[in-house]
Formats: C-alpha cells, sequence, structure tokens
C-alpha cells in the first residue's frame, strides 16, 4: 500500500524528520545514506522524471562543490592552484560538496513530499490551525498545473489559425507568446474571481464552519508511527553519541568507525526506507492473494467439470 495513503498527520512527521536530519547530519556515511534513500524513494514514485531530474541535482552538486572550493580558502591538503592563483584545498572541496549533497537530498525528498502529499491533506492539516494559510496554500498548489493546461490550450487553438509560438518569424512568435501569457493571466483572474464568489456563497467566511475529511487515524497508521519512532530513538542515540557530527575545517575530524555505528546506520536507512518497504511488502501481499484467489478459482473449475 502506498504512503500517500497513510494519515496526513503520518506523512508530515516522516517528512519533516527526514529534511531535519538531511540538514543536522554532517558525517559522510550518513550523508550518502540519506542521498541514496532520497533517490530510490523519488525514483519509485515519479519514475524516469524524477531520475532525470535528480541526473541534474548531482552534476549540480559536483558543480556548486569546484565552485565553493575556488573561491573559498581553508584547510591544510592542497589539491592545486586554481587560474588566479589560489590554492584548492581538499578540505575546501569536501565541505562543498557537503553542502551541495544537503541540498539536493533535500530537493529529492521534495519530489516525494509532492507525490505524497496532496493539497486536500495540506487543508486537513493546516484547516484547524489557520485556515486561510490552508486555502492559500492549497491554491498555490493547484495552480501550477492549472496554468500549464491552460497554456497547452491556448497554444493549441491559436496554432490551428496560423499563430503559435513556433509559427512565423522572430518578431511574430515574440509577439505570440505575449499574448498567449497574456491570456493565460485574464484567464487565471478569471478564476480566482469565480473561486471567491463560489466560496463566498458556500460560508466560507462565516464563524464555526467545519471542513469535511475522509481521513481517519486508524491502527495501521498506529504501527507506522510506533516503528518510526523506535527508528528515531536509535537516531537519537546517534546524535548524542557524536556520531553524526564531522568537522571539515580547518582539518577533516571524523570519528572512529565502531561496531555500532552500522547498528545506527541501518536505522538511518530502515527509515528513510520504511514507506518504500511497506509499499512493497502490501503489493507483495496483493499479488499472493490474486494468486490464490486464482488458483481456487481454477480448483472449484476442474472440480465442476
Amino acid at each position: 500500500m502506498r504512503f500517500d495513503s497513510y494519515h496526513p498527520a503520518i506523512n508530515f512527521l516522516f517528512f519533516s524528520v527526514m529534511l531535519t536530519c538531511c540538514f543536522l547530519f554532517d558525517h559522510p556515511a550518513f550523508l550518502c545514506i540519506g542521498w541514496l534513500c532520497a533517490l530510490i524513494y523519488s525514483i519509485a514514485l515519479e519514475g524516469k522524471r524524477a531520475a532525470l531530474a535528480d541526473a541534474l541535482l548531482l552534476l549540480l552538486t559536483v558543480a556548486y562543490a569546484l565552485y565553493y572550493a575556488c573561491y573559498n580558502h581553508f584547510g591544510v591538503t592542497d589539491l592545486r592552484v586554481n587560474f588566479i592563483g589560489n590554492h584548492i584545498t581538499l578540505e575546501s572541496v569536501l565541505f562543498g560538496a557537503v553542502r551541495g549533497a544537503k541540498l539536493s537530498t533535500a530537493l529529492m525528498w521534495m519530489i516525494c513530499v509532492h507525490a505524497d502529499i496532496s493539497s486536500d491533506k495540506v487543508i486537513y492539516l493546516l484547516g484547524r490551525v489557520s485556515p486561510k494559510l490552508s486555502l492559500f496554500l492549497s491554491i498555490l498548489l493547484r495552480m501550477a498545473p492549472r496554468v500549464r493546461e491552460r497554456g497547452h490550450k491556448v497554444e493549441a487553438a491559436r496554432q490551428s489559425v496560423g499563430r503559435g509560438i513556433r509559427q512565423g518569424n522572430l518578431f511574430r512568435r515574440i509577439k505570440s507568446a505575449l499574448q498567449e501569457l497574456s491570456i493565460v493571466i485574464t484567464w487565471t483572474l478569471e478564476d480566482f474571481v469565480g473561486s471567491s464568489d463560489s466560496m463566498r456563497a458556500r460560508g466560507y467566511s462565516l464563524k464555526g464552519r467545519t471542513a469535511f475529511s475522509i481521513y481517519r487515524f486508524d491502527n495501521r497508521d498506529r504501527s507506522f508511527v510506533v516503528a518510526l519512532f523506535a527508528l528515531f530513538t536509535v537516531l537519537s542515540m546517534a546524535v548524542l553519541l557524536d556520531q553524526t557530527r564531522a568537522v571539515y575545517a580547518p582539518v577533516i575530524q571524523l570519528n572512529p568507525v565502531m561496531p555500532l555505528s552500522f547498528f545506527f546506520y541501518g536505522a538511518y536507512a530502515l527509515a528513510a526506507l520504511l514507506p518504500l518497504l511497506l509499499q512493497l511488502i502490501g503489493e507483495a501481499r496483493f499479488r499472493r492473494l490474486i494468486s490464490r484467489m486464482e488458483e481456487s478459482e481454477q480448483n472449484s473449475t476442474n472440480q465442476g467439470f
């Protein structure tokens, strides 16, 4: 069963902790585990589109590490001298790679957030705390796909009469693009006015108005919370034992790897991949049930003959 079918509070808790660990952990082992888990989960959710985005983030991470090393000079291990005469050190390269890896991991987790947390869940989570904020966020989340769809419709309509953005000379294409942009903006503003009138007619501004929700915190969600908090307790022990900390300036200082460290690594990987593992287990159970039903139907058919 997919992770997006869980309670919205569970989704919010999981991704909040994963993003917190992503920015707090400095040790290379934890950084690599978090990056790989975010890569695997994002590709499992979004497929090729996420794979292309993750590959681009990897290239940007490498580019940022080189850029950071060229303009920030600290450390004692010289690698070479750049074209303006500044020394490039191993410590600065690694620290730039660490910062880039943190940012890329956070962006990959945000791809997963976009796939698992819908606008309905955002409204449910923030509705009682701040209804206006929840409505504003839901409008923003829904606006991007709607604007893109309207842009495709306008382009298809104008292209059928010979006024598309890929038709004519350069000046005509620029004029067509500006006209299409004006049409899409006007269409979006008119939709905002219609949505406002509809909300006012439904009594959105009245006090004491409640919202309908289909989410219920069941035993499956409770089991997930128990497993998640058990793994997070192990990660808290790793933080207290200084297993997640590393220093890169002026010299690289890492805590020695102990047998207990691998236990912490496994707990972090299991916590990050727990939604994917549960989904795979649920799919395997479903396939097993389907095969059993097919076997029972086939046996009953054979007995009937």
